[in-house]
């Protein structure tokens, strides 16, 4: 009897320490994914880049950047570009804000920060990470979206 005792003693030992082995061996091979975002136009050295707006739409459509990145929309078609984040039209995605709040009612001064006449640009550096669509507000159609990077740790 007391044969047995020690005989289950030493069983359950060796199933916990060969549950051990096996539990520290298949942790010790599982491979680490990583995901790569690529970076489109801006490097270690520069913190712009620049969107073209054609008659055709925006160019690049989708590009990722490093965080506190400043993006230049340029207006190169021949229609008006207002640049605004989706939903359209209520442009809340990137900050929570209406349109009614960047452009007040009966407003008729120079056009509101983020339109803009052919020719010209706008530009919005980005501080917040995520995916961010954007769109023309004159022409919902033309979308895009810029996938920033988190900042890196100091």
């Amino acid at each position: 009897m007391a044969n047995r005792k020690i005989l289950g003693i030493v069983a359950v030992i060796i199933i916990i320490l060969g549950g051990w082995y096996v539990l520290r061996k298949t942790s010790s091979q599982t491979p680490t994914a990583t995901t790569q975002i690529p970076v489109a136009q801006a490097t270690a050295t520069t913190s712009r880049v620049t969107i073209d707006y054609t008659d055709h739409g925006f160019s690049p459509r989708n590009t990722a950047i490093p965080f506190g990145t400043t993006v230049i929309f340029m207006n190169q078609s021949s229609n008006k570009m207002w640049v605004a984040s989706d939903p359209h039209p209520t442009h809340q995605g990137y900050d929570g804000t209406t349109e009614s709040q960047h452009c007040a009612l009966g407003y008729t001064g120079p056009a509101p920060f983020d339109q803009c006449s052919v020719g010209t640009s706008f530009s919005f550096t980005f501080l917040r990470a995520g995916t961010w669509g954007y769109h023309n507000h004159k022409a919902p159609e033309d979308q895009g979206s810029i996938t920033v990077a988190p900042p890196m740790p100091i």
